[in-house]
């Protein structure tokens, strides 16, 4: 091959399309022989290719609209599918919150101001998250641990701290009958303290007074009702300590009824005194040292009455012997008995004076008497027996010598009578049920005087006012058979005023005073050292020198 062909190889041919020359569509076309109309054609040119403006703008429109429609519908999906959406989304911040707070929660980390607190994290994740389902339910768990601290807040009387969380509470909780259950309790709470209050003020009046007993039950209320109240407290603790200095002067004064006194109003008070055993012991030493000038008294008063010296001038008479023993021992029953039987002399000598017309002086004995023994069912019933003879008229004196027969008593009216017969019944139904001296004016003792007051001779109300002594013994014998030693005492004491001086008493008051004790003994066993104090005081006001009694409080002392 020659070189000049390989060189023209190198530039391709160019392609020329056939052309058939320059001519007239006219010049083609056929005529028409066939009487059909003829068709134009119109020469295409290259330019016709590209739209025209209008076409552009129609075909832009046919893709813009359903663009704009699937928009909307991607936009509605989104706003619909939010919560989906942002749970498929990483939450880190959001997580980190819950977790701290809920360990917050268990820590008990309840509400702050530092950021830290269950309160605020919870309140910060719902801030991230308003429609989170953790996050609130994170808040209501701590409004209920807020109520349940809030309670016992008040059960320990902090008002102030349970009135707080008592409203955090119910702003996180949105209320409810817990909390408003919880409201009234603080209410009646604050209200009782309120009261408290006002028992403290008055015991601190009554103790800067002076009147310590007053002081002292004033204290013991309130710490009844709030036993933490360090107040009554520190208030008890003066009262007994001025009770103690009080006790102590009195008994280097001599003066026995006043230490006494003091002394057993602090050991009412405060049995677990620290200054009782000592005060206990220089009672005890004192009393052995009256006891010589005690006795002495006693003796004398006894021979006085054998004597039939029961009252008059001058210091050797039975009743200035045993006033003189009561004065060195107030509590002595043997004193005590020793004036009931003065007033049984004196109603004897009353009774005397009125069968021999001599109702001025019967009634004279009588007044005696009744300052020694009011109650006393024999003094009632010549009391009455004089108010009758005192009401008889007066006799009309004989002209010859003839006797002057005794005036007949008055006749009583049907309603006077039935009156009577009504008073007795009720005076027995009175008796039966154990209310031999109380309440006043329905016991059995003022029914029956009663009675009396209206027919002094009423042979049913003599007799039943007489026989009481006899019934309280009977039932001091079944108390004390059953181990109510409370009511036997109650019985003991009815029994000595109405039969003062009745030397079957001593018996009963020895039975009762072992009975007390053996309950003692038994509580102290038991290690109820408070219970064995209490017999022990009921013991010692029966019999404050017997042996056991001496035994058993050193022995509770000896354990304080």
């Amino acid at each position: 091959m020659s070189g000049r062909r390989d060189q023209q190889d190198t530039h391709p041919p160019i392609r020329t399309e056939p052309t058939l020359g320059e001519f007239d569509l006219e010049d083609v076309r056929p005529a028409s022989s066939d009487g059909l109309p003829n068709v134009s054609v119109e020469p295409r040119h290259p330019r016709d290719r590209t739209p025209s403006p209008s076409h552009r703008q129609h075909r832009r429109r046919r893709w813009l609209l359903p663009l704009l429609l699937l928009l909307i519908v991607l936009l509605g999906a989104l706003w619909l599918g939010q919560n989906r959406l942002r749970g498929m989304l990483p939450r880190t911040d959001f997580n980190s919150v819950l977790v701290q707070a809920q360990q917050a929660l268990q820590d008990g980390h309840l509400d702050g101001y530092n950021g830290t607190s269950a309160r605020e994290l919870f309140q910060r994740a719902v801030a991230l998250e308003p429609d989170n389902d953790r996050a609130r339910d994170g808040l209501r768990q701590v409004g209920q641990a807020e109520l349940a601290q809030a309670d016992a807040a008040l059960q320990a009387g902090h008002l102030a701290q349970a009135t707080q969380q008592a409203a955090v509470a119910r702003e996180l909780l949105g209320g409810g009958s817990d909390i408003d259950r919880l409201d009234q309790a603080i209410n009646s709470a604050r209200a009782a303290q309120v009261k408290t209050i006002d028992l403290i003020d008055q015991a601190q009046q009554a103790l800067a007074a002076g009147k310590l007993d007053d002081a002292g039950l004033l204290y013991q209320r309130v710490l009844r009702a709030d036993p933490d109240n360090a107040v009554a407290a520190h208030g008890l603790d003066q009262v007994g300590y001025a009770l103690a200095v009080q006790a102590r002067k009195a008994l280097d004064a001599k003066d026995t009824a006043v230490a006494n006194a003091s002394i057993e109003q602090l050991a009412a008070l405060q049995p677990d005194n620290g200054t009782l055993p000592a005060l206990r012991a220089l009672q005890s030493q004192t009393r052995k040292q009256d006891n010589s000038a005690l006795d002495a008294e006693l003796a004398q008063g006894q021979e006085a009455l054998r004597a039939g010296h029961i009252d008059g001038p001058g210091s050797d008479t039975a009743l200035a012997h045993f006033q003189a023993a009561l004065k060195l021992d107030p509590e002595s029953t043997q004193a005590q008995a020793g004036l009931g039987k003065v007033a049984q002399a004196m109603t004897v000598q009353a009774r005397a004076a009125m069968d021999a017309g001599d109702l001025v002086q019967a009634s004279m004995l009588l007044d005696r008497a009744t300052e020694l023994a009011p109650k006393s069912a024999d003094l009632a019933a010549a009391r009455a027996r004089l108010q009758s003879a005192q009401a008889k008229p007066a006799a009309t004196p004989a002209s010859h010598g003839d006797d002057i027969a005794p005036p007949a008593p008055p006749a009583l009216s049907p309603q006077q009578s039935a009156a009577v017969a009504q008073l007795v019944q009720r005076a027995l139904a009175a008796a039966d049920s154990g209310n031999i001296m109380m309440p006043p004016g329905d016991s059995a003792y003022d029914l029956y005087r009663s009675a009396l007051a209206i027919d002094g001779n009423s042979a049913p109300a003599l007799s039943g006012l007489q026989g009481l002594p006899r019934l309280v013994e009977q039932q001091f014998n079944q108390a004390l058979a059953a181990g109510k030693l409370a009511q036997a005492d109650d019985m003991l004491v009815d029994l000595a005023q109405l039969s003062p001086g009745d030397a079957a008493q001593g018996a009963l008051r020895e039975r009762l005073t072992a009975a007390w004790l053996d309950q003692a003994e038994q509580q102290l066993a038991r290690g109820d050292r408070i219970g064995a104090s209490q017999s022990l005081e009921h013991a010692r006001k029966l019999a404050p020198n017997h042996p056991r009694v001496i035994d058993l409080t050193a022995r509770l002392q000896g354990e304080r």
